[in-house]
């Protein structure tokens, strides 16, 4: 049987289970104000803890995945609030295949996965929120800052006034940044890493792996060696590129963001070949590969 660890941070609590709130599941909040009670997002682990949320009054997405709506389904009689670029997905399976962009092949088993494996359920009643939102909900404020590129409505909650950063799925991982989706974007995350970090926050928690921060001196550390796996990622490509040109198909068979022989599924490969692309536009942009022909690249370093 799963245990369910939880934590009391101010008015947030936090459940993580025994899997340290890794993928597919995550960590799951609950922020209490004297008037209303608020979810963010919805795990698996969501699933165990029906009468610890039962009294949530509605729930508030900081973005849009499969494994960020788990449970969903429970609270369908509540307000489901998503950022206005993300909230297409949540509200159609045709929105959610656009915001993943992957090909027809990887999309249709990818739709049994999310609905059989993460009980998700399109929620046409989603609310849009826009950059600067604010809940408040008795003594306690939630405020939405826009910090796009894992998707393209990607937000920090912060809690206030305890100042607690609810920073999703800048989940702070050996990993790293995940930019695979088409409403993903490598320019966006980079900007937003430099965001985060001067963001006066006193406790920070991710969605998945590292939890509950409260070291500032922590959270800068970890970050910054999380940002660094988009440096190590284009070293990864010149390093492939370096031995001569090579095709875009042989870099994602290199592997970049996955490692080598890992991207076993059709949207694994799809959301590689996003992160590689991303990245070879910026080292085309700033003159250090060329595309030689279509789908052929070839680095320009003596």
């Amino acid at each position: 049987m799963t245990s369910i660890v939880r934590t009391e941070v101010g008015p947030v609590t936090v459940w993580t289970a025994d899997t340290q709130g890794k993928f597919p599941d995550g960590n799951q909040l609950l922020v209490s104000g004297s008037d209303t009670v608020a979810l963010f997002d919805s795990h698996q682990v969501s699933l165990s803890l029906d009468a610890e949320l039962a009294h949530a009054d509605l729930m508030i997405l900081g973005h849009v995945h499969e494994d960020h709506m788990a449970g969903i389904g429970r609270f369908s009689d509540r307000p489901l609030h998503v950022h206005e670029a993300d909230v297409a997905a949540a509200r159609t399976w045709a929105g959610l295949a656009a915001h993943y962009g992957y090909d027809a092949a990887s999309l249709e088993p990818l739709q049994k996965k999310v609905i059989d494996e993460f009980h998700w359920q399109a929620r046409p009643d989603a609310k849009a929120y826009a950059d600067g939102a604010r809940w408040d909900l008795g003594g306690v404020a939630i405020h939405a800052i826009h910090m796009p590129g894992h998707t393209a409505g990607h937000c920090v909650l912060m809690v206030e006034p305890a100042g607690i950063a609810f920073i999703g799925d800048i989940d702070l991982s050996s990993f790293g940044p995940y930019y695979g989706d088409a409403c993903s974007s490598l320019v966006d995350f980079r900007e937003t890493i430099d965001r985060l970090a001067q963001l006066p926050a006193q406790v920070w928690i991710t969605s998945h792996h590292k939890g509950i921060i409260r070291s500032r001196e922590s959270f800068l550390s970890l970050l910054a060696a999380f940002g660094a796996r988009i440096d190590a990622r284009e070293a990864r490509i010149l390093q492939v590129l370096g031995s001569g040109p090579a095709h875009l198909d042989e870099l994602v068979a290199a592997g970049v963001m996955y490692r080598p022989g890992t991207a076993n599924e059709g949207w694994m490969r799809c959301a590689e070949r996003r992160c590689i692309l991303q990245h070879l536009e910026e080292l085309v942009a700033e003159g250090r590969v060329i595309e030689e022909e279509p789908g052929r690249f070839r680095s320009l370093a003596d």
